[in-house]
């Protein structure tokens, strides 16, 4: 019987061993997780769970019943410690191990942390990637406390925004000219400064920290670079996220900022696959790394009909979320090497999408409280559609009769 075994309780991991059982009905799967915890989502850690709007059961990926109903053998708080493809087996730090026909990576990333010598490992120096990270933080926020987020990306914005709901005083500290620099336009970076600020956030942009100050073996203060100090109860370091690959390394996998995989999601040694966080793919004729549920569970899709004999390549369409305050912020496409951007008001009052174009092209869209927009335009860059900048800034132009005349 063909066994595979997937490395990692993420998104991807579930959702390869979700359809693998759906392609197989008799293949052997194991799911090794190193969290103590039944695989659940991440996004919502920053947004809903934090808000107490999302329990735990919800977060779950899949209830406990389902692995031992779709017999997928589930290793929970046991971690993968090494590969030998020769032998095709998996080291396990039980000391125990598993052979295995086909190897899913499903590793995920880790949150980038600030060097222990500027004060990085300081215990109230927190970062929100984990279930763990989200518990703890939830457990020590309280009103009127102080509160530092370094970086100004999605992930530091949003556990700002849940902090400033629960009352406490947000300071954001982006060392870039601007939040939101590397991931969005201006226009999407001016209205969610605005709306912080008006949370009662400040905002410090093009700001440099030189270290986090100790006293009495907890950070104190930060430091920025000019001298001044900003006291502080806790602080939330949101300066983006590593692949994890150090497994893949060691087997002498090729790793280049991820596990680097062809569009079958196959790595250099066939018999291993990889998905979700942690892999680089070949996207637009580009190594892209994909940090989004689309991608892990569209790509590990794609991987589990590859290893089920099904020849299938994965053509990622991207799409990601953040939710803040009042504002649903949905992304479709992806913005890399854009060189315009056109505002697009919505047809509901506060709604707005902001179109992005490189070389005439439509490539991605940022939607703010505007579904209906959201909806459309996902399909239409899904279908390739060529819509001109011109068309959207024409306030005339129907999406929806775009959309039907694709459809045909």
């Amino acid at each position: 019987m063909t066994h595979t075994v997937i490395i990692g309780g993420s998104h991807a991991g579930v959702a390869a061993a979700a359809a693998l059982r759906q392609h197989d009905a008799d293949m052997e799967i194991t799911l090794v997780c190193a969290e103590n915890q039944i695989p659940y989502q991440r996004p919502p850690l920053s947004k809903a769970y934090m808000s107490g709007e999302m329990s735990l059961d919800r977060l779950r990926l899949r209830p406990a019943t389902w692995y031992e109903e779709n017999r997928i053998a589930l290793k929970l708080g046991i971690a993968a410690t090494s590969i030998d493809r020769t032998e095709k087996f998996v080291h396990l730090e039980s000391g125990d191990g598993l052979a295995y026909d086909a190897l899913v990576l499903a590793t995920g990333a880790s949150a980038r942390r600030l060097p222990p010598e500027i004060g990085g490992d300081l215990p109230n120096v927190r970062v929100m990637r984990t279930l763990d990270d989200a518990d703890g933080l939830m457990a020590v926020m309280k009103p009127g406390q102080k509160l530092i987020v370094i970086g100004g990306g999605y992930i530091g914005l949003e556990a700002a925004a849940e902090a400033a709901k629960k009352g406490l005083e947000v300071t954001v500290i982006e060392a870039a000219e601007r939040i939101l620099k590397r991931v969005a336009c201006k226009e999407t970076a001016d209205a969610f400064r605005a709306l912080h600020e008006s949370h009662g956030v400040t905002v410090l942009e093009d700001t440099q920290i030189e270290r986090l100050v100790e006293s009495g073996g907890v950070a104190t203060a930060v430091r920025l670079a000019n001298g001044q100090e900003l006291p502080l109860d806790i602080a939330i370091v949101g300066i983006g996220v590593a692949p994890n690959v150090e497994i893949a390394e060691a087997a002498g996998l090729h790793v280049a900022v991820g596990v680097v995989v062809d569009d079958h999601g196959r790595t250099s040694d066939p018999s291993i696959h990889a998905a979700g966080d942690c892999a680089v793919l070949p996207f637009q004729n580009m190594p892209t790394r994909l940090e989004s549920v689309q991608n892990a569970h569209d790509q590990a899709a794609a991987v589990a009909a590859n290893i089920a004999g099904t020849d299938t390549v994965y053509d990622p369409h991207p799409w990601f979320w953040s939710d803040q305050y009042d504002m649903k912020l949905q992304i479709a496409g992806l913005n890399r090497g854009y060189d315009a951007v056109v505002v697009r008001h919505g047809k509901r009052e506060g709604s707005v999408s902001h179109f992005y174009f490189r070389q005439g092209r439509f490539i991605a869209v940022d939607c703010m409280n505007d579904a209906a927009t959201y909806a459309m335009s996902r399909k239409l860059l899904e279908a390739g559609a060529a819509i001109s900048p011109e068309q959207i800034a024409d306030v005339a132009f129907d999406l929806r009769a775009a959309m039907k005349a694709l459809q045909g």
